[in-house]
């Protein structure tokens, strides 16, 4: 079995209860097809795969920590998922800025960050998609995510350090896509 479509079985399995929040992965992970072009051809499945899986550690059966880029990939490393979804979920949408809110940073550590084309397309997909699965800007993203948080939240904090490099992971992809069409 393809290694996107056995995630989205999983992801399916632990995120579809979650209601609204299933509606954001599928969104993602069509995303991660359409941004699959700016990726190299071997990366384009594992892609689409953490799309699938980024937000598996909001599931009540697998987030402990309830840091859920975390809790995800320490589920994922121990169903012997492919180390580098593991990562990339572990690494997505700016996890490394808020484990340092959370204190969390050791911990996060236990899985080596790349910063990757694969990473930035992972990024740009989530994060021009809202949490209903509608297409929104980067900027209407981060708004829309700072708008649910007070100016305290640990993820609020996140964002507002997060946002301009994360930016940039999102231009590179779009670049990327813009160079991969034919002309």
């Amino acid at each position: 079995m393809e290694l996107a479509q056995r995630a989205a079985e999983t992801a399916e399995r632990f995120v579809a209860p979650l209601g609204r929040r299933w509606l954001h992965v599928q969104a993602v992970a069509a995303r991660a097809t359409e941004l699959s072009a700016a990726v190299p051809p071997q990366g384009r499945d594992t892609l689409v795969a953490a799309a699938w899986l980024h937000d598996i550690g909001y599931s009540p059966e697998i987030g402990h920590t309830h840091f859920h880029p975390l809790d995800g990939a320490r589920w994922l490393q121990s169903q012997q998922w492919p180390a580098e979804v593991v990562n990339l979920v572990a690494h997505h949408s700016g996890a490394r800025f808020e484990a340092a809110e959370r204190g969390m940073t050791q911990e996060l550590s236990e899985f080596p960050f790349e910063d990757s084309v694969l990473l930035d397309a992972l990024v740009a997909a989530d994060l021009t998609t809202g949490p209903g699965g509608e297409r929104l800007s980067y900027d209407q993203r981060i708004d829309e995510i700072l708008s649910r948080y007070a100016p305290g939240d640990p993820v609020h904090r996140t964002w507002v350090k997060a946002r301009p490099v994360l930016a940039e992971s999102v231009s590179r992809t779009e670049n990327r896509l813009a160079e991969a069409q034919p002309r």
